[in-house]
């Protein structure tokens, strides 16, 4: 813990040098003594952590100078001593702002004490709590979060920055594993409400029935084991940004209910009528096409023109390119620092294998496939044996059905596309033709894609 700088504005010599004299016996107190306001609203620049003030000065008394001190700064916590004992005196100061009001007399500088330990335990915890943010706010810059230098991934760096700069509803979009919250943090804790809260809410993951108490909160007696009031995630995340992922899981009815907080910018808690208004940025995730959802009648439009503000598509990662090695030279490096493991690295057997795999999982597959990767090295290095993959088997290319040569070569073509999302260079790449074979088949109508 750092010196804690504490001001004592006391116009009698003898009693300001004896309560300076017994905190002094803290070594982590650092004391300064004024005789008058005047010298003590002189030297605020000093910037002091606790102010204490005697009532009666001579230039200024006790409430004007709590106001001037106010005025500079409400974050300094101010202690006014005085040999009044009239109740209504100590309640205005109170009620003015000052955190605590001590009465003079042989318990003073022992009352003194105790107030100004039980302020320093809050303006330290205060540290730790900023300290905290500084270093979510580190974590989740771009270049410690969004890893990678593909084409893919720079266009929606564009993007993500012109969130920033706004505050403007974002909707982000991608197949499950490419790391939607991870952008949502990036755009929160790069932004203006950095030192707000940020609140992420699963929607798939809550029971449709609770999900109403868990957004809006509820009073007490709402329904049978409401004993007390407790606060939704909205007002969680008041002056901060809320994150409703997966979002599409929603029924129309609680879509109803979003969609009126989204207009009205305001919540009732459930069993109360008091109307709570609500400043939080809105970022939403789907790994469904909402439009889609809204052409099956799945989703409300209304809803959807709402959210969908700036949306943000994250690219599979096999359409990322190299951005794959990169992200695995990442992934092994923090779990060797995590685990304490020599520093270890990707033969190029390992990183040829990295390359032809699609990533059904994304992101998240990669990072579990070089975790179980690390373990499974000798230490020196990571080759192509210590690399395995658990695809789920959702497309059996080959079935019973007898089939011609060309349409076995057209399913697998076909395959190809659906795998690296219909991007014809890619698939002449890996398949080793020529992308025009791929484009007349196409026109033909011999291959379709889904």
């Amino acid at each position: 813990m750092s010196a804690l700088k504490i001001f004592i504005v006391e116009d009698d010599a003898w009693f300001g040098e004896l309560l300076k004299h017994h905190l002094s016996l803290n070594p982590d107190y650092q004391l300064h003594l004024f005789k008058t306001a005047k010298d003590c609203l002189m030297n605020l620049h000093l910037r002091p952590d606790i102010i204490c003030v005697d009532f009666g000065l001579p230039d200024m008394n006790g409430d004007l100078l709590l106001e001037r001190i106010r005025e500079y700064s409400k974050n300094i916590p101010v202690i006014v001593i005085s040999g009044q004992e009239d109740i209504s005196i100590a309640v205005n100061f109170l009620k003015s702002g000052a955190r605590d009001y001590i009465i003079k007399d042989e318990n003073t500088k022992d009352m003194l004490w105790n107030s100004i330990l039980k302020i320093s335990e809050n303006i330290e915890l205060k540290k730790e709590v900023e300290e905290l943010k500084e270093q979510l706010e580190q974590k989740f810059s771009f270049e410690k979060t969004i890893i990678g230098q593909s084409d893919a991934l720079k266009k929606t760096f564009i993007l993500i920055e012109k969130a920033i700069k706004s505050n403007i509803n974002i909707s982000v979009t991608g197949e499950t594993g490419t790391g939607k919250e991870v952008i949502a943090k990036a755009i929160h804790y790069n932004g203006d409400r950095k030192k707000k809260p940020f609140v992420a809410v699963n929607m798939a993951a809550i029971p449709t029935e609770l999900i109403e108490s868990e957004l809006f909160g509820y009073e007490k007696g709402a329904f049978t084991g409401a004993q007390n009031k407790r606060i939704g995630k909205f007002e969680e995340a008041n002056g901060g940004t809320i994150f409703l992922d997966e979002i599409a899981e929603l029924d129309l009815n609680l879509q109803s209910k979003i969609l009126r907080v989204l207009q009205e910018r305001e919540i009732v808690r459930l069993g109360g009528n008091e109307h709570v208004k609500i400043d939080a940025r809105i970022i939403t995730a789907t790994h469904k096409n909402l439009l889609e959802e809204v052409k099956k009648g799945k989703f409300r439009e209304d809803l959807f023109y709402r959210i969908i503000g700036l949306p943000i598509e994250l690219p599979p990662l096999r359409s990322r390119g190299n951005d794959v090695l990169i992200l695995a030279k990442y992934f092994v490096d923090e779990f060797c620092k995590e685990n304490k493991l020599k520093p270890n690295s990707l033969s190029d057997s390992a990183k040829d294998k990295l390359l032809k795999h699609s990533y059904p999982g994304n992101v998240r597959e990669l990072k579990s496939m070089i975790d179980l990767a690390c373990v499974m090295s000798d230490g020196k290095e990571i080759t192509d044996s210590d690399i395995s993959f658990n695809d789920l088997k959702g497309d059996e290319l080959f079935t019973a059905e007898e089939k011609s040569l060309k349409e076995y070569n057209n399913d697998i073509i076909r395959f190809y596309l659906k795998k690296y999302s219909h991007d014809v260079l890619e698939v002449a790449k890996r398949l080793e033709i020529g992308k025009s074979t791929i484009y007349n088949l196409l026109q033909r109508r011999e291959i379709a894609i889904d």
